[in-house]
């Protein structure tokens, strides 16, 4: 029960409804069943006052960047959650916000019969404030990000604390077992989602329909735990040698699932170790990138105010962008050409091609992405601002605490200072020299060129 206590965060001080219809949890990003300490908090409220539980999980036409490519991905998940919390007896609401003319008052009018409301705690977003008594739920770290009292100056101060606490938190979420099913009929707002009517309903919304949906990418937990259970079979033994290979492919691809809940970090840290040990493996190096990095990330975006600001970046790091504001670029591409991959850097444009085809860069081409952007913008403001756009709108993993911090590390963020040089000051730099040394960057262009064709 402490462990679980450790994750929830009161948001008001209103008393728990124990003549309400049931208790509300409000899926935002944990988009599961299993795993998800949020939906299992909301299950024992639910257990210790008699009530249902009801899960409502809604997709509106309004947030940044809504297109076909991200609508479809969250679509084709939701008909796994409903299968799985049917089996439990949870009640699964799903409304799709299709115009912005169409109400957006779902969760209060919801609210207004629930004892109590559970939603995921998530630091880039902000709970809008509700009448009833109200909880977050901390479901997508490993070590609750309550544990961190302050924000972190790089890996390596926030690595030994991580450790320390791992292996109090590092243990399976107990099954639910729900004491009363859900009988109540669902509002007639409800949408059916199936396999079959995903296309027609993301034709339906008021969104980009400028970016298709991947071709790579499926959207669910039950693809998402086939992936996870391919990259341990496939990739695990490869992980160390080559996931910084891009040709090799020896990478997890499990973003874009952790970013929309369709999987628990939790889950992937507990099966890889399992599988490790089984199989005599080393898994330091992937456990390093999903456990300590990806909450280093968190870390920085609960602690900041603005995750798309430069003010975030070390002091260090400012005065030698700033000191080097004004140096020569040359070439200087508009955001435009860069978002149509229309630069003289094949390496460059097949990884943004590789963004508008599969909706993801494998990482370690990402941060040359990033450099090059800075290096070929007008000023690192500019350079800022293009990043973002192009993750945010195209990328599966876009608007993520994962990626902001990628992104402010390509500036300097949780890194050191290095050599100075024109433009990036002791920022660190990647040329497309080393690149080539690095990886078999020929092997990487050709694959996404013939995609491309």
């Amino acid at each position: 029960m402490k462990m679980v206590q450790d994750r929830v965060r009161c948001l008001n001080q209103a008393p728990f409804r124990s003549e309400a219809k049931y208790v509300l949890y409000w899926a935002q990003m944990n988009r599961r069943v299993g795993w998800n300490h949020a939906l299992s908090y909301a299950a024992e409220l639910a257990n210790g006052a008699g009530l249902p539980l009801l899960v409502y999980e809604g997709l509106t036409c309004a947030y940044p960047y809504a297109s076909d490519r991200l609508h479809t991905f969250i679509l084709e998940g939701v008909p796994d959650t409903e299968t799985r919390l049917r089996k439990l007896g949870i009640g699964y609401l799903f409304d799709l916000r299709r115009k912005r003319s169409d109400p957006d008052d779902v969760l209060y009018r919801l609210a207004q019969d629930a004892a109590a409301v559970v939603t995921d705690d998530y630091p880039i977003f902000v709970p809008p404030k509700l009448s009833v008594s109200y909880y977050a739920v901390d479901s997508s770290c490993i070590v609750p990000m309550s544990q961190m009292e302050k924000r972190e100056y790089a890996a390596y101060t926030i690595r030994p604390k991580i450790r320390k606490l791992l292996p109090r938190y590092l243990k399976p979420v107990p099954a639910i077992r729900m004491r009363r099913r859900f009988k109540l009929p669902l509002p007639r707002f409800h949408t059916e989602v199936t396999p079959v009517n995903v296309a027609a309903l993301v034709a339906s919304c008021d969104i980009d329909h400028g970016v298709p949906p991947s071709p790579v990418f499926r959207g669910g937990s039950v693809e998402a735990e086939r992936r996870l259970r391919n990259f341990l079979r496939r990739n695990l033994s490869r992980y160390a040698s080559f996931h910084n290979e891009p040709s090799v492919q020896a990478t997890s691809s499990l973003s874009p699932y952790l970013h929309f809940g369709h999987l628990s970090s939790l889950q992937v840290a507990m099966a890889v170790e399992e599988y490790a040990s089984k199989h005599k493996l080393m898994a330091d190096e992937f456990l390093e990138e999903l456990i300590v990095r990806r909450e280093l990330a968190f870390n920085f975006a609960r602690f900041s105010e603005d995750v798309e600001s430069l003010e975030n970046l070390p002091r260090w790091a400012q005065a030698t962008l700033k000191q080097h504001a004004r140096d020569k670029r040359d070439p200087v591409y508009s955001p435009d050409q860069l978002e149509r991959a229309q630069t003289h850097d094949p390496l460059w444009n097949a990884a943004q091609k590789e963004l508008l085809l599969h909706g993801k860069i494998h990482g370690y081409y990402r941060m040359y992405w990033g450099k090059k952007i800075i290096e070929w913008s007008k000023i690192p403001e500019e350079a800022l601002r293009t990043m973002i756009y192009l993750n945010d709108r195209y990328a599966l993993d876009g608007r993520d605490p994962n990626g902001y911090t990628n992104i402010l590390w390509c500036f300097g963020l949780h890194d050191r200072p290095w050599i100075e040089r024109p433009i990036f000051g002791q920022v660190r730099y990647m040329s497309y020299q080393g690149m080539r040394r690095k990886t078999d960057v020929d092997s990487y262009i050709h694959g996404i060129e013939c995609e491309w064709a």
